[in-house]
């Protein structure tokens, strides 16, 4: 195999096509990962990670490629990235102030989509359909534009009493999900939750959301040869080479006939690829 390119890896960048087109961050290159399908491809690990953040290097990697003193100081790495109703920023405890107006001050949307199965989510206005395609969803449909963070957050948790909030990343590498009616879902969620949208209201005001009523369904396909009929993960913390046939991509993971690898995970990791 000749080698493609070497340096820092990051999440692969997508584009909503049919089926989905990923190109790998490897140091100053962007590698097209779809001409790889059927291919024998390797991606070496060689050693080094260095912080996607500040650059220092690092012996371990935080919160998907940070360093210690960047997960302990940016407000990226808080725990209210993960319970954005727990904002630190609302709260007055943000570590910075000036990236939450950037990042969380400003509109989110409240959605369900169809990965490993129906789920709820949030996210930035202007991370669709990134974060749907970072999901491995097969649909997706918003429900709700808000004002902040924190908010979707709030209204997150009202549904999370009656739906996953999570995507089971195995049952989402192993196959495609049964399609769903997704407005009958939502429409079945609603009133489930109307007394806590009339509570939001009540606080944050009626200007605060939008219920988009007339949002289309986002129907997304990838890149699979073929699905595996057991997911087993690989690890750069435990072998430095992972090799073999390339038959898919889907969500963040490079599926090969070995198993499979979560390109995020790994973001800061300095890695060689090469492919036939």
């Amino acid at each position: 195999m000749a080698e493609l390119a070497s340096g820092q890896i990051l999440k692969m960048k997508t584009e909503l096509k049919g089926p989905v087109e990923y190109s790998l961050p490897l140091g100053d290159e962007l590698v097209p990962m779809n001409a790889f399908l059927g291919k024998k491809l390797s991606l070496k690990f060689e050693g080094k990670i260095t912080c996607v953040e500040c650059g220092r290097k690092t012996s371990k990697s935080f919160s998907q490629g940070y360093c210690y003193p960047c997960f302990k100081s940016k407000a990226a790495c808080d725990l209210c990235i993960m319970s954005p109703e727990r904002c630190h920023f609302a709260a007055g405890t943000c570590r910075e102030p000036e990236w939450a107006e950037k990042n969380c001050n400003v509109d989110h949307f409240v959605y369900l989509a169809n990965s490993s199965g129906i789920k709820v989510g949030i996210t930035r206005h202007t991370q669709i359909p990134t974060r749907w395609i970072d999901q491995g969803a097969r649909q997706a449909l918003a429900l709700f534009r808000v004002s902040t963070r924190h908010q979707s957050g709030i209204l997150e948790v009202a549904f999370k009493e009656h739906v996953a909030d999570k995507t089971h990343w195995q049952r989402m590498l192993k196959g495609e999900p049964e399609a769903q009616d997704m407005f009958a879902r939502r429409d079945e969620l609603l009133p489930k939750v109307e007394a806590q949208l009339s509570a939001f209201v009540e606080t944050f005001g009626q200007s605060s959301v939008e219920k988009l009523g007339s949002a289309e369904v986002t129907e997304i396909t990838y890149p699979i040869l073929e699905y595996p009929q057991k997911v087993s993960s690989r690890n750069f913390d435990k072998t430095e080479l992972v090799e073999g046939t390339l038959m898919g991509i889907k969500g963040q993971y490079l599926i090969f006939d070995s198993g499979v690898i979560n390109i995020r995970k790994f973001g800061g990791y300095h890695v060689t690829v090469s492919g036939d």
